[in-house]
């Protein structure tokens, strides 16, 4: 596994990647960031996973990785490419992340391409690990909000973790940390955030039991910021981006940092838990667990619909 610095290392790394604006091309349908968000007006970013609109300072990103919106290299390659695009347009303040799938915003990691989807999101940070990358945008200039309809599961819910909001569709949205039913613990930041913003039994129920929580559940305990209805929460979440928007970018990025510095746990502790995320799907009984979910249906799309259940099962 690759190996970065201090969490000053990723910093500098930050500004660096930032002011390259370098963008990716990817096969397939794609979706091209206008050239006026770059800093290098000559660079343009084509997303093979990811469907982007500007409007003023807001960039709203639609996840769109057919059939159910894994987490697997070409999706974390698109998100490494719209951080370092995003960054670095001075106009741009907040940045939306909404699901293309109304029935899935990230399901999960594909486990079948972790060394490829880690070598990805080292182009971000130095470090293979998504852990990494997620605390990466958490600690971003940016103000990153998530908009969440549809299943969010085990990195799915690391990534909404990461960003600094999330609101969610209460008939729609379910989530899940269900790592420990594989065997392995949550790699991509799930222990560190859970346990801070739901305390120590309501995090540990959370992972331990591998359930779906429903969006009202999930704003009870603290996994989200509000469960909205479906019809309300478009139109919400873009009045709050644009009001803060309207904000110094200044003030913004040092409200974040002062925030951070108390609730954002240390790189070393996201490095810790990607460590034993890496390995423990080496193990072998994880590797058996994971078998006996792929031979039920894991990693297809109605299978999937109810993956609680299923992990229930593995026995």
């Amino acid at each position: 596994m690759a190996r970065g610095g201090s969490t000053e290392d990723i910093d500098r790394q930050r500004g660096s990647l930032g002011a390259a604006a370098i963008g990716t091309v990817g096969s397939g349908s794609a979706s091209t960031l206008p050239s006026h968000v770059n800093a290098a007006p000559a660079v343009v970013a084509v997303f093979e996973t990811l469907k982007v609109r500007k409007e003023s300072a807001v960039l709203f990103a639609d996840i769109a990785a057919p059939p159910m919106n894994l987490l697997g290299p070409a999706l974390v390659r698109d998100l490494v490419s719209l951080i370092q695009q995003a960054e670095a347009d001075s106009d741009l303040k907040v940045l939306v992340f909404r699901s293309a799938d109304p029935d899935y915003f990230i399901s999960h990691v594909d486990v079948t391409r972790i060394q490829q989807y880690r070598e990805e999101a080292a182009k971000l940070t130095g470090e293979a690990s998504i852990a990494l990358m997620f605390r990466y945008l958490s600690a971003s200039h940016l103000v990153t909000i998530a908009q969440i309809e549809g299943r969010v599961r085990a990195a799915g819910s690391e990534f909404v973790l990461a960003c600094d909001m999330r609101f969610a569709a209460r008939e729609s949205a379910i989530f899940a940390q269900p790592e420990s039913a594989f065997g392995v613990v949550p790699g991509g930041g799930g222990v560190q955030h859970l346990a801070r913003l739901m305390g120590r039994a309501k995090a540990l129920e959370v992972m331990l039991s591998a359930g779906d929580y429903d969006a009202e559940l999930a704003e009870r305990y603290g996994w989200i910021n509000r469960a909205l209805p479906a019809k309300e929460l478009g139109e919400f979440v873009k009045s709050l981006a644009h009001r803060i928007a309207k904000f110094p970018a200044g003030s913004l990025a040092a409200v974040k940092d002062r925030v951070n510095a108390i609730a954002l746990a240390p790189a070393e502790e996201f490095r810790r838990d990607s460590d034993l995320f890496g390995e423990g799907a080496r193990n072998p009984e994880a590797q058996s667990r994971f078998e006996t979910a792929f031979k039920r249906g894991f990693q297809t799309r109605d299978a999937e619909m109810d993956l609680a259940r299923m992990v229930g099962e593995l026995d």
